[in-house]
This record gives C-alpha cells, structure tokens and sequence, in this order.
C-alpha cells in the first residue's frame, strides 16, 4: 500500500505545480484584471528591477523579488494558493496605486482611494484573497490610520512655491 501525503484537514496534497501550470493559472486568474504580462511575474528566471518571479523545487513555490541583481525578498511556501495570494496582492496593489495616481483626490491620503481599489480588484479573482487582504489593510491601518494632513501639507507647499 503506498501512504498518501496529506494536508492538516486529512486531503491528499496534489503534486507540485510545474512553472507552465503556475503561469497558466496565473494567466487565467488575471483574464479579469486586464493585465498585460508586464504586471505578472516571470517563471524560472528574473526580469530583475524589483519585479517578481516564481521558482519551483521539489517541495516549495518561491517569490523571489530581484533588484539590481540582489535578491531583496524570497517568500517560500508549499501552498500554492498561498502563492497565489502572493502574486495577486502585489498585482492588485501595484493596479490599484496606479488608479489611484490617475484618480487622486488633492488633499487625501492616497490610501483611501487605493485600498479599496485593490479589495474590489482581489474580488475579480477571490473571496478568500478579499477577506484575507481586507484584514491586512485593516491592520496597516490601525498602525498607520489615514491621515491627510500630509499630503495637505504638501499641496501647501507646491502651491506656495508655484507662486
């Protein structure tokens, strides 16, 4: 009798993605988005300047953040919805500043136009990434809460220097 692997709830664990299969779902989970391939990851290898790329091994996906050569962050996992939720944060997130660049409100914390962007982006895709991004967005904000004076202060500035 061959033992099954087997994940903590008792189902049996599929076998690795391959780097094709990992893309073609990626591909498929962004039809949504409208994105080009410039805003997915690369496979196997690094387009480098801070974009990222997936590499696989026997038993674990890693995104892998490459700048200038330098390898900046390796996030490893087994779970490839985990590395799903990867991708599409960083996707949604780099999406939803963009949005917000070219919708901004004067005098507001960028914040409020770009999180909920990228919660409405993850719906295209997830309700489980949504639920698990809205919680993050809700912790960044208890340690970091909107707060517009800044960007208030700044407009300040570029007003009275334009003067």
């Amino acid at each position: 009798m061959v033992s099954q692997k087997t994940n903590m709830l008792g189902w049996a664990k599929s076998a690795m993605k391959s780097l094709a299969e990992i893309r073609d779902e990626v591909i498929r989970l962004a039809r949504p988005l409208g994105v080009s391939s410039s805003d997915l990851p690369t496979y196997g290898h690094t387009r480098d300047f801070a974009y990222p790329h997936i590499e696989v091994d026997e038993s674990r996906y890693h995104y892998v953040i490459v700048e200038r050569g330098q390898e900046l962050e390796r996030k490893s996992t087994s779970d490839f919805d985990e590395l799903l939720f990867w991708i599409f944060a960083d996707t949604t997130h780099s999406l939803a500043f963009a949005y917000e660049l070219n919708n901004r409100a004067e005098d507001q914390d960028c914040r409020r136009i770009a999180f909920p962007k990228q919660v409405e982006l993850l719906a295209l895709i997830s309700a489980s990434m949504v639920a698990r991004r809205a919680k993050e967005i809700e912790r960044i904000l208890i340690d970091a809460p909107y707060n517009d004076e800044p960007t208030k202060e700044a407009n300040r500035i570029r007003r009275r220097d334009a003067t």
